[in-house]
């Protein structure tokens, strides 16, 4: 970001997920009740994989954006619980693919489904999971709506096909990594959130609420990049380093090598490649991100996505799940403290 933004005083947003959890408690269940009636199939791989993934929780942040934008518009219905089920399903489909694309060991504080099931078994159920969501898409009766949750599978797919291919480039500008991360996560934050307003009948309301999601996502994916390098496996649902350990250039790295000595430098380079990594490397690699101050400038960029989702909510009328939406940008920053 160019423009330098003054986060809003933080409020107390420790219950931000427990009050919209709360706030949307009846159609929290539908959609619950929706993931585990359309992952049905006689094929036992698929409801066991899909019940084991989704299972295991989460946050259902995407499916709680797309219900209290629908809730702020004018409404949830049933269609906004089948759209909400959709976005989760798109979610947990990519899921299932990234860990077999980045080789994770963990997803959502679990052993990643691809060590019980294997790696053909993870992409096709993720694959089914793609279809069902689509199928959902048609039930809620609007070409609109289908539109923007079949655009943004695409940008996703884009999004990390382009981080695929930048693993390695050490020369990553950071508009590079911000488009990989607003593909790969903030379209469906976005897309959600757009969606979700749609549903609840109000097409003014769908652009500032898009812009809320889209701004929210990128906030929440530069905090889990932080994290990585910095958190813990109970916060972040992955182990510790896993990008470090692809290769993925990651705003943090980005910054801690653009401001480190030359010498710092000769590490990244030698550090992030799997080829030529040594033991010991990641927790240098922790170090310098601290040590150059990588992490405090990372986590005031996320801090002014945040505001900017916060922003967008200006001309969305009053209502306690728009106060929610506000409080719940803050909580995705504060993940790191």
């Amino acid at each position: 970001m160019t423009q330098t933004l003054t986060p809003r005083r933080p409020k107390s947003n420790g219950s931000a997920i427990e009050t919209l959890q709360s706030l949307l408690a009846g159609d929290l269940e539908a959609v619950e009740r929706l993931l585990v009636a359309r992952a049905a199939s006689p094929v036992a791989m698929i409801p066991d994989m899909s019940g084991y993934i989704v299972g295991a929780g989460g946050k259902r942040l995407r499916p709680m954006v797309t219900l209290a934008a629908a809730h702020v518009a004018g409404g949830a219905t049933p269609g906004t619980h089948a759209l909400a089920t959709a976005v989760e399903y798109i979610h947990t489909a990519t899921l299932l693919h990234d860990d077999v694309v980045d080789d994770s060991d963990l997803r959502r504080g679990k052993q990643a489904a691809k060590h019980v099931w294997g790696n053909s078994g993870s992409i096709l159920v993720g694959d089914f999971l793609f279809a069902r969501a689509f199928t959902l898409m048609v039930e809620t009766g609007s070409l609109e709506i289908l539109d923007i949750l079949s655009h943004a599978s695409t940008v996703i797919a884009e999004g990390e096909v382009r981080q695929l291919a930048a693993q390695g480039r050490l020369d990553l500008p950071t508009e590079d990594y911000l488009a990989i991360i607003e593909a790969k996560t903030a379209a469906l934050f976005e897309a959600a959130a757009r969606a979700g307003a749609l549903s609840g009948g109000s097409e003014t309301l769908a652009d500032p609420l898009a812009a809320y999601g889209k701004n929210l996502g990128l906030a929440f994916q530069i905090v889990d990049d932080a994290l990585d390098y910095g958190g813990t496996t109970a916060v972040i649902g992955k182990s510790v380093g896993d990008d470090f350990r692809e290769g993925k250039l990651t705003m943090p790295v980005i910054i801690a090598r653009r401001r480190g000595s030359d010498e710092d430098k000769a590490f990244w380079d030698r550090a992030m490649h799997a080829e030529t990594r040594k033991e010991g490397d990641l927790a240098h690699a922790i170090h310098l991100i601290r040590a150059t101050g990588a992490a405090e400038a990372t986590i005031a960029e996320a801090r002014a996505y945040a505001s900017l989702a916060q922003q967008a909510l200006n001309t969305v009328p009053a209502s306690p799940y728009r106060d929610v939406l506000d409080a719940l940008a803050d909580f995705t920053v504060s993940r790191v403290s």
